[in-house]
């Protein structure tokens, strides 16, 4: 996608690092305004587009992202780029208590969707590129490039109105940078990391019966286990997201699929009925939290800024608010990485930021037990939810726009 080269420019508004997900949609939601941007991707673009891991965004999400002609459309031949969820079964093993949440109480198309990585950044790059055809001296977009961001020196006296990043031999200055890289390493300055003792073991499995756009959220002793449509309307495919110990993954990698097909379907019990696996991967699930997401002229969105336990399907929706509500606080600000512009945008992502690492946190912490006390009182709380509809909908709403509903 270099559609240009540096040439005499070393000056820009917004540098953005990554060009993921969450940092194509930020350049996408600035082009065409006052400032202008720089797109930096260690990596080909073109690598990503047959990644086929399935994401799960929300309806907020798709709001966000049609308009710039960036979200992945569905072939209706079951090529799985984007199947929609319009039912959530919600319910624990080895107790009582369910909630169903159906998109029609909340007149949306569908609660969310599930989207391939490839197929989103796939849509994103060539929106982008288009983009930079209507605004060739606003955008610009670099491939396989490093960027190493200079330091500000303690004993140096600090350039108050830019920052700079070094491009090989090439010096760039900017007045903000931007890192949406993914996540940090735990070691991270400022970054706060918990461990939950857990892996999210992954692979797709087929059902004797279609999913019909259905996703389930089954709570089991040892964690979640996410059951996601991937194939297209009426299909019989799902994407599995089986939360286990970390003192165990390496064995159930090793199980073969009767052995695996077994475990899941205890797991799930009557609420679906397996045929199949596909080929199994894993990741361990940490919290990640940055404090702040801030410093001089440099701020933190995405995966850069949070990661959360996948349940509930928020992380990446929460990067792509954070990019939506960034846009709107850059789109006017006569200086993009000053303190009058970042402090309110920072101060406006809290709630959304905490509330959800709060949010998954807590779930996670509350549901994998044993105790037959607290399976009780989950018990009560499913069907609590599930029979008063104002808490359900709080949950569904917080789920498809997060804290604060957008767009």
């Amino acid at each position: 996608m270099t559609e240009h080269t540096l040439d005499q420019i070393d000056a820009y508004d917004v540098v953005i690092l990554g060009a993921g997900p969450v940092g194509s949609t930020l350049a996408l939601l600035l082009a065409g305004t006052r400032h202008r941007v720089l797109l930096l991707e260690q990596r080909s673009l073109d690598a990503g587009r047959q990644d086929p891991r399935a994401l799960a965004l929300s309806e907020g999400a798709r709001q966000l992202l049609q308009p710039k002609n960036a979200w992945p459309q569905s072939t209706g031949q079951g090529d799985g780029r984007c199947t929609p969820i319009e039912t959530i079964h919600i319910s624990q093993n080895g107790g009582f208590g369910r909630t169903l949440i159906d998109r029609k109480d909340y007149r949306v198309p569908a609660l969310g969707y599930v989207v391939r990585y490839g197929a989103l950044i796939g849509c994103l790059h060539d929106a982008l590129r288009q983009a930079m055809t209507r605004h060739p001296e606003q955008l610009l977009c670099l491939e396989n490039t490093r960027a190493e961001v200079a330091e500000q020196h303690a004993d140096a006296t600090p350039d108050p109105f830019f920052r700079t990043l070094q491009l090989g031999d090439r010096t760039i200055r900017t007045r903000l940078i931007v890192h949406a890289e993914g996540t940090p390493p735990d070691n991270s300055a400022g970054v706060i990391a918990r461990g939950y003792d857990q892996h999210a073991l992954i692979f797709e499995a087929g059902l004797s019966q279609s999913h019909q756009q259905r996703a389930w959220e089954r709570f089991t002793p040892h964690g979640p286990l996410a059951l996601l449509p991937v194939d297209g309307l009426n299909g019989t495919r799902v994407s599995v997201v089986y939360t286990v110990p970390e003192a165990q993954v390496e064995a159930l990698l090793q199980l073969d699929d009767a052995a695996i097909l077994a475990r899941i379907q205890a797991a799930i019990g009557p609420h679906a009925h397996f045929t199949d696996v596909g080929p199994r991967a894993s990741f361990p699930l940490r919290l990640r939290l940055r404090q702040p997401a801030q410093n001089a002229r440099e701020l933190w969105i995405g995966n850069a800024a949070q990661t959360l336990h996948p349940v509930s399907g928020q992380g990446f929706n929460l990067g792509l608010r954070d990019a939506a509500l960034l846009a709107q606080h850059l789109r006017h600000a006569l200086d993009p990485g000053s303190v009058h512009t970042l402090n309110p945008y920072v101060r406006s992502r809290q709630l959304d930021r905490y509330g959800a690492a709060a949010f998954t946190d807590g779930i996670v912490r509350a549901f994998s037990t044993s105790m037959p006390l607290l399976n009780a009182m989950r018990g009560i709380g499913l069907s609590t939810l599930d029979l008063i509809s104002p808490l359900r909908h709080f949950v569904a709403r917080r789920m498809i726009w997060g804290a604060r509903a957008w767009p």
